[in-house]
């Protein structure tokens, strides 16, 4: 009688894993959804107010520029990674795990404060037309709303999220360029001129608005183990969403320095602007603008911060119970709930302005990490799939103005910073 063949065991089932089905142009809505959320309807007073009209369109303008040359920093170094963590791996890679960690810390804690920030200027926003909702209960049940519903959007899948994504920033882009082309016929040309010079008080206290309003861009490599084709598609993404956003908030700046004497005391002045070269449809348009902005800017945070965390955990640096994986909806489920329940907690303790500048000091030590990063990669691999032009100049001016913005900072903004890290 013959022998019976042993059967080999069962192999357990692999771990679900992340779906890549993030394209180039989703990635670059992903990046313009991020930086053009709740900022640039709040910002333009705020910038009015420290630095004076004239000066305010101007400090964009030079924002714009080291933004672009740290977001070139990105660019290059996301062409040597396909994993999910963006500046988190570029910096251990190059310095090893407790500077990798200290990034990728400060990357989440970025996407929190932001995210706890821009929920309070969407209550604010809302607040034009219904003015109970700038405190008290109903402000609270608001904000709890959006969260509790972006997280079940974003455990449900990264597709699903990307579509939600792509369409408010269509959404958000449209009212912005109406607001443009319809305000620049009544531009008062003397009002953009430079007032008195500026102190370093002013140029501190605005450095990091600036940084907070052009803030964002540092998420698009963050999601790469979900991209297609992430060495070609992360620098396409990356300089896309800085000319894309930069263009579009300096206008805005413009319109509403040329449009509005009283901007720098208002509260809603995009709305408050439209009003006086628009009537009240104009009033209404942008205030829904808003409201679609930062709403998507929301969905942005907690699908960035919550990779953010899954990274760490994945790489090792975190327990592994943020690393989970839905088994059905393939995301990263525990990371999503936990960042979701912190950045509640922030929202309803803290005010737009107060979180906004600890988001941008978080920012800053991300970018000098990544600057860094690309000159080590340089002297060790060559060079990189995409690499900028112009030798070590670019990396080493982005890393010299993203340390030296710090020491701009206030001594209680420094230590809310150091607080975090």
């Amino acid at each position: 009688m013959p022998q019976a063949e042993l059967s080999s065991p069962p192999t357990p089932p692999a771990s679900p894993s992340l779906v890549r089905a993030l394209g180039r142009w989703d990635l670059t809505a992903i990046g313009v959804n991020q930086v053009i959320g709740g900022s640039v309807f709040i910002v333009p007073a705020t910038l009015a107010a420290s630095l004076g009209g004239g000066w305010s369109w101007i400090a964009f303008v030079a924002a714009g520029v080291v933004s672009l040359l740290i977001g070139l920093c990105f660019a290059e170094a996301s062409s040597r990674f396909q994993g999910t963590g963006g500046s988190y791996l570029h910096t251990r890679e190059a310095f090893g795990r407790f500077a990798g960690f200290e990034v990728g810390w400060m990357m989440w804690v970025t996407r929190v404060t932001a995210w706890a920030s821009v929920i309070n200027g969407l209550a604010d926003a809302l607040g034009y037309y219904w003015p109970d909702l700038r405190a008290g209960a109903l402000r609270m049940t608001i904000i709890t709303g959006v969260i509790v519903a972006i997280t079940a959007l974003n455990v449900r899948g990264i597709r699903q999220s990307a579509w939600v994504v792509n369409a408010l920033t269509v959404g958000k882009l449209a009212p912005l360029v109406l607001f443009v082309l319809l305000g620049l016929p009544h531009i008062s040309f003397a009002a953009l001129g430079p007032a008195a010079p500026l102190d370093w008080s002013q140029l501190g206290a605005s450095a990091l608005i600036l940084i907070f309003a052009y803030g964002g861009y540092e998420v698009v490599p963050v999601p790469a183990g979900e991209a297609k084709d992430p060495v070609r598609a992360m620098p396409f993404a990356m300089v896309g969403t800085i000319l894309i956003s930069g263009a579009v908030m300096i206008a805005v700046q413009i319109v509403s320095v040329g449009t509005f004497p009283g901007l720098a005391a208002s509260k809603t002045p995009l709305a408050d602007a439209a009003l006086i070269f628009m009537g009240a449809g104009g009033a209404l348009m942008l205030t829904a603008g808003a409201v679609v902005s930062m709403s998507g800017n929301n969905v942005g945070q907690s699908l960035s911060g919550s990779r953010n965390l899954f990274a760490l955990a994945e790489q090792g640096d975190l327990p592994g119970w943020f690393g989970h994986v839905h088994p059905r909806f393939r995301t990263p489920d525990y990371a999503i709930a936990f960042t979701s329940a912190l950045a509640l907690a922030l929202a309803l303790s803290g005010s737009f302005a107060e979180l906004a500048r600890v988001s941008a000091i978080s920012r800053l030590v991300v970018y000098a990490g990544t600057c860094a990063a690309v000159l080590a990669f340089r002297r060790r691999s060559g060079r990189a799939p995409f690499t900028i032009p112009l030798g070590a100049v670019v990396p080493v001016a982005a890393l010299v103005v993203s340390i030296g913005i710090v020491f701009l900072a206030s001594a209680a903004q420094r230590q809310a910073g150091l607080i975090a890290l």
